[in-house]
């Protein structure tokens, strides 16, 4: 299957990056972001949490760090918004947006899936697609038990490494979620491995996204 390519030899690439919560970024494309970095992409991130209080700021943050390492340059902004109850803050989340979008003009988005089962997901991904109306805008996946994980037609190959290094980074920095039946490698590598196989990635991982307006030249 012949490949397409969004980065452009020897020019940077802005990209934003989307959570509703601490974790969602990187477990949704945290492996992407490292494997771009590790290609030598140059990557103007900005990577932005909207629920991130108390210790899961800190984790957040040191999170954000060790995943933008590589970057070319990189900000990091954490949020209040209560978690849980997005759609009740909808008009403080679009004041929010509306302001970003004055700040920042990215080549491409991360976003939550428009469908995703969990509400703040969604409220998220209304916003991005409401805001941001001229741009690539790539939906990804957070597995939970809700079983609603989709059918992406956009996927990310990733090397044996950089999969390793992603669940690395997720169990060093995210002690609070540790006890959750669902978070731990075999989820993240089950997920990956799957979406592996659909793409026939070489070395069997991948990160699959949801892309629903793409212009082709």
């Amino acid at each position: 299957m012949r490949s397409l390519e969004i980065r452009r030899p020897s020019e940077p690439l802005s990209v934003l990056c989307l959570g509703a919560h601490s974790d969602d970024i990187e477990i949704g494309i945290g492996g992407t972001v490292l494997q771009w970095l590790s290609e030598g992409a140059e990557l103007n991130v900005a990577w932005c949490v909207l629920s991130a209080v108390g210790p899961r700021k800190s984790e957040a943050r040191a999170s954000a760090a060790d995943f933008l390492s590589g970057a070319e340059r990189s900000r990091v902004e954490l949020h209040a918004f209560r978690d849980g109850y997005f759609p009740a803050q909808s008009a403080e989340l679009k004041a929010y947006f509306e302001e970003m979008k004055t700040r920042i003009e990215p080549d491409v988005i991360f976003t939550h899936r428009h469908d995703d089962a969990h509400q703040d997901h969604r409220e998220t991904c209304r916003h991005t697609w409401n805001t941001f109306r001229d741009h690539m805008i790539f939906e990804y996946e957070v597995p939970k038990w809700d079983g609603d994980v989709g059918r992406p037609n956009l996927y990310v190959p990733l090397q044996e490494r950089v999969m390793a290094r992603k669940i690395e980074l997720l169990n060093q920095h995210f002690v609070t979620q540790r006890g959750k039946h669902w978070f731990d490698e075999e989820t993240f590598r089950g997920l990956a491995r799957l979406r592996g196989m659909e793409c026939r990635a070489k070395d069997r991982y991948a990160e699959g996204l949801f892309a629903h307006k793409l212009l082709l030249r």
